[in-house]
This record gives C-alpha cells, sequence and structure tokens, in this order.
C-alpha cells in the first residue's frame, strides 16, 4: 500500500476493479460533526482501506480508521482523551433487493447521483458510531471515580409480618 491522502470520494467499482488500497490521513477538522460531539478538536484520523470484488462479485470497501478524540468525562466533568478504533466492511449494493441480500458481513452503501461514495462521510459516521456511549476516565485515573455518591440506604430484611387474613382463618374455625 502507498501512503496518500485519502480521497472525499471515490468511483467504488473503478476502485474494487483496480484492486486500489488507500493509506493514510483525513484531516479531522474536516469531519464538522464529530468535531461538534467532542469537547476540543478530533485528532487527524488514520486510515487504511482496501477495495475489491470478492467471491461472490459483491463490490466491496473494508478498512480500519483510528482516531483521538478528547471528550469531558460524564463523572468528573474534566477533559480526557480517548482513541476510537473503528473497522468497517461496506457492500456496493445498488437496489433494495440486493441490500436483502447483502451478506451480513457488510454494511450497505450507495453511490450517489454521480457513481461515487463519500468516503469522508462514510469514515466520519462509523467514528461516531464507535464513539463510546457515556465518555468516563478509568477508575484509576477519574477524580471522582472513587468517591462516587450512593443515594439513600438499603434497608435490610425485614422478619415474617403477620397474615392479615389469620383472623378469617380463626373465624373459618369456629
Amino acid at each position: 500500500m502507498q501512503t496518500v491522502k485519502i480521497p472525499v470520494s471515490i468511483d467504488p467499482v473503478r476502485a474494487a476493479t483496480s484492486q486500489l488500497s488507500y493509506e493514510g490521513l483525513v484531516p479531522g477538522k474536516q469531519l464538522k460533526r464529530l468535531n461538534e460531539l467532542c469537547a476540543g478538536d478530533c485528532s487527524d484520523v488514520a486510515v487504511s482501506i482496501e477495495c475489491g470484488v470478492d467471491i461472490q462479485g459483491i463490490v466491496y470497501l473494508s478498512g480500519k480508521a483510528v482516531t483521538e478524540l478528547t471528550l469531558d468525562c460524564q463523572r468528573c466533568m474534566t477533559l480526557f482523551t480517548t482513541e476510537v478504533t473503528v473497522e468497517f466492511s461496506f457492500g456496493l449494493c445498488k437496489t433494495q433487493a440486493e441490500i436483502d441480500e447483502l451478506p451480513d458481513v457488510y454494511e450497505p452503501i450507495e453511490c450517489n447521483e454521480i457513481g461515487e461514495v463519500r468516503l469522508h462521510q462514510l469514515i466520519e459516521d462509523e467514528l461516531i458510531v464507535g464513539m463510546p456511549l457515556i465518555a468516563m476516565h478509568e477508575n484509576e485515573s477519574c477524580h471522582q471515580g472513587n468517591q462516587d455518591v450512593v443515594v439513600g440506604e438499603i434497608e435490610p430484611a425485614q422478619e415474617e409480618r403477620p397474615n392479615p387474613f389469620a383472623v378469617l382463618e380463626k373465624l373459618k374455625s369456629k
């Protein structure tokens, strides 16, 4: 593979028939939606992509993306940096029937009106999905992790209460 700047969009059919591979960077500043979810700017994304046609004739794009994000810890409300790594495998589909028949290994993608796929947008989508649901430090490095707050007390198990229908049992036996 050659180290190149990852193109914004590619023609997946042409790239697959040529068996192109890309390895390079996507500038973090261009990923606006991802930057909106972070507490600071995200670093550049290291991406490797392989294009090809599998045994079933499906045009695919598969690869890996790695970046570092600055997030707010939801426990102590301070900034921390975490690495987000995602692996993806897309299969090109043109119709709903192709989407339905696509093997589970692939996620479906469709070309835009000029027959291209926007790589930067696909990578950004995968990174957004790969972000932690609740951003927190590890317990050892969190400022508040060892001081978790517990609200209320759990009462010990109570002894057996008398049966409220015991009075009726006495009346029945008389």
